[in-house]
C-alpha cells in the first residue's frame, strides 16, 4: 500500500504538477492507496483535499491516522462534500473501488461515481477507474472515466481490452515490489516486450535462396473474395517467403507479379516440391472444410483462417496448426453468442485451444494468444487497422514465418506483432484510412524497427 500510494504521487506529480488534488477513498485497499498518496503529495507541498467513506479495513484506518497525524483533516465523502469538492479541484485522484469489486454496484457509490463522470475535472485513478469489473471487457453503465490509470502490479484484462479500456484513458503500469516469480505464477496471460518478440524472429544467411526461404502455399479465394488470397500472398512475400503459390477456386488477380497462381483441381501434394507452410481459408467459401481437411492431413505446418474456420475441425490439426478467428468466428467455432467471446478473451481463446488443439490467435485490439501451456495478450497496432483485408495480410506473414522454420508458438507471437508493428508505421505514412496493402507494404520497416530493440 505504501509503494503503491507513492507510486500513484509520483504520476500526479509528473502529469499534473500544479492545482489543487482531490482525492477520493473507498472503504477498501484501494482507499488506502488514496490516503498514502494524499500523505506523500501533502509532503511536496501540494494543495490537498481528501475525502474518505468509513472503513474497516486495518491497513486503510491506519493510513487514515497517519494522514490525519500530518495535519490533513479527512473529511466524510458524501455526495454533497464531493459536489463541493469538485468546484475547488484541479485534479482528481480515483480511489473509490478497485480490482476487488464485483457487481453489483451500491446505490450510493454509483451517485458518487456518476458525479465524477459528469464533472470536467480530470481523473488519475488508482488500479482501476471505479465501476470496472477487473477480469471483463465490458463496460457497466456507471463508471468512472479517467484521463490516466495507474495500474499496480501489472495489467487487468479490463485495461487491455475494449470497450472496458476505454474508460482507463493513458495507462501506467508501476510494481508492487512483490517477488517476479509470484506475479509469473499468478498472471492469467504474459505480454512480450519487442525485444523478446525480436528474438524469435528468423535470421536469413548469406548463402540463403528462395528454396531456403519457405515455401508458402495460399489456398483461397471464389469469384467475388478474389482480393483475400492475393493479400495473403503479399504479406508471406513481404514477411519473407522465398516462394509463394496461391492456389485459387477462380482467377486470382495479379497484383504483384512475384506471387504464382493456380487453380484449385490441381491442388495434392503429388511430385510437386513440397511445401514448408499452407494458409487455408480465406474467400474460398464452401470448398473450405474440404480444403482444410486435405490439408491438415498432410501434417505440414499450417494456417487456418476465415471460411476454413469450421467446427466440424476440432480434432482433425496438429501441434503446427495456426487457427486465425476473429470473435465472430470464435463464436460461432465455440457454439456461443459473440458477446461471450469479447466479454472474456482470454477465457474464450483458452477454450478454443482446449477444443481445436495447435496455437490459436484470436484476433482483435489487442489480440490474443493461446498454446496448449500459456495465454499472451499481444502489444500495439492501431485503430485503422480496422479494414478489409487485414487478417488475410496476417494469414500469409504467419505463414511465412512457419515456412522459415519456426514454430507455431513462435510464428503466432512475432507474426502478430509483426503485423501490428507494421500497422503502426503505415499509420504514422498514412493517418486513419489504412489498406491492408499499407500495411503489408510496412513490414519490411516493421521487422528492421523490432530487430533493432534488440541493440537498445
Amino acid at each position: 500500500m505504501e509503494t503503491a500510494g507513492r507510486a500513484v504521487a509520483d504520476s500526479v506529480k509528473q502529469h499534473f504538477p500544479t492545482g489543487r488534488v482531490l482525492l477520493l477513498a473507498g472503504s477498501g485497499a484501494n482507499g488506502g492507496d488514496a490516503l498514502v498518496a494524499a500523505r506523500h503529495l501533502l509532503a511536496l507541498g501540494r494543495d490537498v483535499q481528501m475525502l474518505a467513506l468509513p472503513t474497516k479495513h486495518p491497513l486503510t484506518k491506519l493510513n487514515r491516522r497517519r494522514l490525519s497525524a500530518c495535519g490533513l483533516k479527512v473529511e466524510p465523502l458524501s455526495p454533497a462534500t464531493l459536489r463541493r469538492a469538485l468546484n475547488a479541484a484541479d485534479v482528481v485522484v480515483d480511489g473509490l473501488l478497485g480490482t476487488g469489486f464485483t457487481p453489483p454496484l451500491r446505490p450510493a457509490l454509483g451517485e458518487l461515481i456518476g458525479l465524477l463522470s459528469a464533472s470536467a475535472v480530470p481523473v488519475l485513478s488508482i488500479d482501476l477507474p471505479s465501476g470496472l469489473v477487473a477480469d471483463s471487457a465490458e463496460v457497466p453503465e456507471t463508471v468512472v472515466q479517467a484521463r490516466r490509470t495507474v495500474t499496480l502490479g501489472g495489467w487487468k484484462p479490463a485495461l487491455l481490452y475494449g470497450p472496458a479500456a476505454q474508460a482507463a484513458g493513458v495507462v501506467e503500469v508501476v510494481g508492487l515490489r512483490v517477488p517476479h516469480d509470484w506475479i509469473d505464477r499468478e498472471a492469467l496471460a504474459r505480454r512480450l516486450s519487442d525485444a523478446e518478440v525480436a528474438s524469435k524472429l528468423p535470421v536469413r544467411f548469406a548463402d540463403a535462396h528462395k528454396g531456403t526461404a519457405g515455401r508458402v502455399w495460399i489456398v483461397g479465394g471464389a469469384p467475388g473474395t478474389l482480393g483475400a488470397p492475393a493479400l495473403a500472398g503479399l504479406g508471406a512475400l513481404r514477411a519473407g517467403a522465398g516462394l509463394v503459390t496461391i492456389y485459387s477456386g477462380a482467377e486470382v488477380p495479379l497484383i504483384t507479379p512475384e506471387l504464382m497462381a493456380h487453380q484449385m483441381n490441381v491442388l495434392n501434394l503429388g511430385d510437386k516440391a513440397r511445401p514448408d507452410a499452407v494458409a487455408v481459408g480465406m474467400g474460398l467459401g464452401q470448398q473450405a472444410e474440404a480444403a482444410a481437411r486435405m490439408v491438415l492431413g498432410w501434417n505440414i505446418p499450417a494456417v487456418v483462417d476465415a471460411d476454413a474456420l469450421q467446427a466440424n475441425l476440432a480434432g482433425v490439426g496438429h501441434a503446427q496448426v495456426i487457427w486465425t478467428p476473429h470473435p465472430g468466428e470464435a463464436a460461432r467455432l465455440l457454439g456461443v453468442q459473440t458477446g461471450e467471446i469479447t466479454r472474456d478473451p482470454l477465457a474464450a481463446a483458452r477454450r478454443l485451444q482446449d477444443t481445436f488443439g495447435g496455437v490459436v490467435v484470436l484476433k482483435g485490439g489487442p489480440s490474443t494468444v493461446a498454446t496448449s501451456k500459456q495465454l499472451y495478450v499481444t502489444r500495439g497496432g492501431h485503430p485503422g487497422m480496422a479494414a478489409a483485408g487485414m487478417g488475410d495480410t496476417l494469414s500469409g506473414v504467419l505463414a511465412a514465418l512457419l515456412g522459415q522454420g519456426l514454430s507455431a508458438e513462435d510464428a503466432a507471437l512475432t507474426g502478430v506483432r509483426l503485423h501490428a508493428k507494421a500497422g503502426e508505421l503505415a499509420a504514422e505514412r498514412h493517418g486513419y484510412g489504412l489498406m491492408a496493402t499499407d500495411v503489408s507494404n510496412e513490414l519490411g520497416a516493421a521487422w528492421l524497427a523490432l530487430r533493432g530493440t534488440l541493440e537498445s
